[in-house]
């Protein structure tokens, strides 16, 4: 029989740097003390103090200064399971504390929200008892705590949506979206944001890193790669004909897909499904059209089939899952989608501003309407809330641990 400790540490060092999960790199530590020794924790981009875009009207803004947080949607499941509710996986987005070792945030999974839990959550997770798979990694700029003038309210910016790719010798770059939909590249050896003038119809309104590229998709469906090199953008796919009102680049098995919704005002939602908006005073419902690249033909090609999949589509991410993972009860069900309404008058402290597209009906319904979807969002599922001792207080923040 092998004994797993004593591999060589070259192997080991070569194996940790292939896992890509920074939960999967400390249950990889964890195995023995030979293991923690050989591959060293993550280093991660949020040392990095980075400046902020270039601002001709706005000088004020070079004092600004960029952070990125680096956040995690977890499917957390119970690594025995005691009924058939325990297979439901609870999904959740975290974004780990710089300052505080093991300290976490949680966040609502498909925006920047913080989640405040009830107050029998409990405030420490120990990791070793769950199953916890990394469904998606994403990073997302922020200024700390910036003021323009000392004693006023701190400034909002406008932060859009970032990729990241990572290179060799902790050298990385950074694609954003910009106010008025343009794009930024920042190079870590270059310490400076470079904006993108190349020719761009209209504002750009998803990005996505793809077999090691960048790409972009503007609101008429145009999609470009970014080449951060030269800084120029190469058509990947035409415009849409007759496109909607939002796009979204998502990755699932290995290709692209575009996920087009179309906001219906004043239909009937007995035949689109949908609800009523009070924001807008009136039924809002969501049209969706899928489609997959199809490079060589520089085109996308509408599908009338995902399969057994789930698409999630998030404010700064957006990844798939397979039904089996998810929800074991519903394959064979067809695909669904959940998205964020962004619907003003459902934002509560809880999920009920996320949807859910069901694929084969053409329908959509709030998920907190729909109980075997509702309970992978909210509230904490009971092998979470009783398997620890609970605490007086409650916030959006938690401490993990493990033998890492």
């Amino acid at each position: 029989m092998m004994d797993w400790a004593t591999l060589p540490k070259d192997l080991l060092d070569l194996i940790s740097k292939c896992l890509e999960s920074s939960f999967d790199l400390i249950q990889f530590r964890s195995v023995c003390s030979s293991w923690r020794s050989a591959a060293g924790p993550k280093r991660l981009l949020w040392a990095h103090n980075l400046p902020f875009f270039p601002s001709d009207d706005k000088p004020f803004l070079s004092n600004v200064i960029l952070r990125v947080a680096h956040q995690s949607i977890l499917l957390i499941k119970p690594n025995e399971p005691q009924c058939e509710a325990d297979l439901f996986g609870w999904i959740v987005k975290v974004w780990d504390n710089i300052y505080v070792s093991r300290k976490m945030t949680l966040l609502k999974p498909l925006s920047s929200s913080r989640n405040y839990f009830p107050q029998h959550l409990p405030r420490i997770f120990d990791m070793s008892k769950f199953t916890v798979r990394e469904l998606c990694r994403e990073v997302k700029l922020y200024h700390p705590d910036y003021y323009c003038v000392p004693g006023h309210t701190a400034l909002e910016l406008e932060l859009g949506k970032t990729v990241v790719k990572y290179l060799k010798d902790d050298k990385f770059v950074l694609l954003t979206i910009l106010e008025y939909g343009k794009l930024a590249v920042f190079r870590s050896w270059d310490r400076e944001w470079t904006v993108i003038n190349d020719y761009i119809p209209s504002r750009c309104q998803d990005l996505i890193m793809f077999d090691g590229r960048f790409f972009a998709i503007d609101y008429n469906g145009r999609t470009v790669v970014v080449d951060y090199s030269s800084f120029k953008l190469t058509l990947a796919a035409n415009p849409l004909i007759g496109g909607g009102d939002k796009k979204f680049l998502i990755e699932s098995c290995g290709e692209m897909f575009l996920v087009d919704i179309e906001f219906c005002l004043n239909e009937k939602p007995e035949f689109t499904g949908g609800f009523y908006s009070y924001f807008n005073e009136t039924t809002v419902s969501y049209k969706f059209k899928f489609f997959k690249l199809v490079e060589r033909e520089k085109r996308w090609v509408e599908v009338e089939d995902l399969g057994d999949k789930m698409f999630f589509l998030g404010d700064d991410s957006t990844f798939s899952a397979s039904t089996a993972d998810i929800i074991p009860r519903c394959v064979g069900t067809g695909s669904f989608v959940f998205f964020y309404t962004h619907e003003e008058s459902l934002v509560v402290m809880d999920d009920r501003n996320l949807g859910v597209f069901d694929f084969r009906s053409g329908k959509t319904e709030l998920v907190n309407k729909l109980p075997e979807y509702a309970k992978l969002f909210w509230p904490p599922p009971p092998w979470i809330t009783t398997s620890h001792e609970s605490v007086e207080n409650y916030t959006g923040e938690t401490s993990s641990q493990s033998q890492s």
